[in-house]
C-alpha cells in the first residue's frame, strides 16, 4: 500500500477536511483559526501535517493569501462531496433516534416548478409529517453543483440538458409549454391575430443570460426576424415578471399555466413557439441514490405532475384569458 493509499484509507478524517474546506473559504489562516476556534500555529500545524501525510503541497502562500494548487483543487472538491454525506448520514440517524422520517434538501428552479412543488410538499406532509424539507431556490449553473456535490437531494425545476457523462438520474414529469404573454391590458391583448413583427415595438421580460431558456429563445426569435430590443429587463422571478406585466407593454416568455392565475391574469399570445426546453421533471446524484425520504419525494411529484397533465390534457383547446372573458359576460 503505497503512502496515499495508507494515509487516505486509515489516518485521513473529517476535521482535516472541515479544516480544509475552511482554508478554501477564508484563504487567510488567522481567519481560519478564528472560525475554528484554535490558534494560527495549530492551523499551520495542521495543514503542514495534512500535506505531509499526502505527499502534495494543497495551498501555495502568496500576497493573496492561501490559493489551492491543483493537489488542493481535486481533495477540497471531494472534501465537500464527503462532509456532505456525513451531514445527511447525521441527519438520517437524528431523524430514526427522535422518531421523525428524515429530511429532503430540494433545489427548485422558480420559473419551471411553482405550480408543481408546492402541491407535492402538500401531498408529502399529508403522508408522512414526520418527513421534512429545505427547499432552495437557485438557477440551474448554481443549483446543479450543490446537487453533484451532494448538499441536495433533489433538483426540481425544467430539466437541462442530457446529461453526458451519467453523472445523474432523472425523471421527467410534466409537459409545460412555454408562451408568449402579456397583461391583459397590453395593445396586442386586444387583437384576435398577430404577426411576429407585431412584437417589434414592446420591451421585453427576459431570462438571464446563462439560463436555459434564454439562448433558445434568442434563435426561435431570430427565425421570426424578431429583434430583441435593448428596452429589456432580466429575471427567472415569475413574482416580479407577473407584477411588471401588470403595469407595463412588456412581453415575457413564461409556461403556459401562468397565466390561470385568477389574483393576476395574463393574456397568451396567440403566436406559437417550438418546443424550447425539455420537459419539467426531476434529477439526483447517481452515485448518491436516493434515501427513503427522496423516494417518497419523487413519488409525490409524480403522482401530482401526473394529475396536472391529465387536466390540462382534459381541457379544450382555448387560450386561457377567453376562458375567463367567457366566464366574466356570463
Amino acid at each position: 500500500m503505497s503512502q496515499l493509499d495508507w494515509y487516505l484509507q486509515v489516518n485521513l478524517k473529517a476535521r482535516q477536511l472541515r479544516l480544509l474546506v475552511a482554508i478554501d473559504t477564508y484563504r487567510n489562516l488567522t481567519q481560519v483559526a478564528e472560525v475554528t476556534h484554535v490558534t494560527v500555529p495549530a492551523v499551520s500545524k495542521s495543514l503542514t501535517e495534512l500535506e505531509r501525510g499526502l505527499g502534495f503541497p494543497l495551498f501555495s502562500r502568496t500576497t493573496q493569501g492561501l490559493i489551492p494548487t491543483p493537489y488542493g483543487d481535486c481533495l477540497i472538491r471531494h472534501a465537500k462531496s464527503m462532509l456532505a454525506t456525513l451531514h445527511k448520514a447525521r441527519d438520517e440517524l437524528k431523524a430514526l433516534s427522535s422518531g421523525t422520517e428524515g429530511k429532503v434538501h430540494v433545489g427548485m428552479l422558480p420559473a419551471s416548478a411553482s405550480a408543481l412543488l408546492p402541491q407535492a410538499l402538500n401531498l408529502l406532509k399529508t403522508r408522512s409529517p414526520g418527513t421534512n424539507v429545505m427547499v432552495v431556490e437557485g438557477t440551474t449553473d448554481s443549483l446543479l453543483p450543490e446537487l453533484w456535490q451532494g448538499r441536495l437531494d433533489l433538483l426540481v425545476g425544467r430539466l437541462p440538458p442530457p446529461d453526458t457523462l451519467g453523472s445523474f438520474e432523472e425523471k421527467e414529469l410534466l409537459e409545460e409549454p412555454v408562451r408568449l404573454m402579456t397583461g391583459r391590458h397590453h395593445p396586442l391583448a386586444r387583437r384576435k391575430t398577430l404577426e411576429w413583427s407585431d412584437l417589434c415595438p414592446y420591451p421585453w421580460i427576459l431570462p438571464p443570460p446563462g439560463s436555459i431558456l434564454r439562448d433558445p429563445l434568442e434563435r426561435a426569435l431570430e427565425a421570426h426576424e424578431v429583434p430583441l430590443t435593448d428596452n429589456y429587463i432580466e429575471t427567472l422571478s415569475i413574482h416580479v415578471s407577473r407584477a411588471h406585466l401588470q403595469v407595463s407593454d412588456a412581453i415575457a416568455v413564461m409556461a403556459g399555466a401562468v397565466a390561470d392565475d385568477a389574483t393576476q391574469p395574463l393574456h397568451v399570445l396567440p403566436l406559437g413557439l417550438p418546443r424550447l426546453l425539455r420537459p419539467v421533471g426531476v434529477r439526483w446524484n447517481r452515485n448518491s441514490g436516493l434515501t427513503p425520504s427522496s423516494q417518497l419525494m419523487v413519488s409525490c411529484l409524480e403522482e401530482v405532475a401526473g394529475n396536472q397533465q391529465r387536466g390540462r390534457d382534459a381541457e379544450p383547446l382555448e387560450e386561457p384569458t377567453a376562458r375567463r372573458e367567457a366566464t366574466d359576460a356570463r
